[in-house]
């Protein structure tokens, strides 16, 4: 594992119905909802660093702090952002930021570490 601060990944997508509050279940509107959000983020952390880990090495989620500032309706383009800001050994923060074309949409830290995947999925079926 060679990483280090600075590494960024983006994903843009349009808002469509299957990402909604109303649809996932977090509420009872067609926006953009918050799980999707933090959907998102995730993913763009894991592209951000996939391709610096070593063979047989994966990251997982471990603590999350997500704003949900605006929403996002139906059709509307949003871009994730991430950055990785810490490394502490297998620790990695990344912040993030979300944007549609007018507003910030949201925003926040997530935190992954760094694990064997062999040994990992070992311990998850004990």
């Amino acid at each position: 594992m060679t990483l280090a601060p600075g590494l960024r990944s983006q994903l843009l997508i349009m808002v469509e119905m299957e990402d909604t509050a109303k649809r996932i279940g977090s509420g009872d509107v067609p926006v953009l909802a918050t799980p999707r959000l933090l959907a998102l983020a995730e993913a763009a952390t894991v592209r951000a660093v996939e391709q610096h880990l070593a063979p047989g090495e994966t990251s997982v989620g471990t603590r999350v702090e997500l704003e949900h500032l605006a929403a996002s309706p139906l059709r509307t383009h949003v871009q994730v952002g991430v950055e990785l800001v810490e490394v502490d050994g297998r620790r990695l923060v990344f912040s993030f930021e979300a944007h549609d074309k007018r507003t910030v949409v949201g925003r926040g830290r997530i935190e992954r570490v760094v694990v064997d995947r062999a040994k990992f999925l070992a311990r998850v079926s004990r």
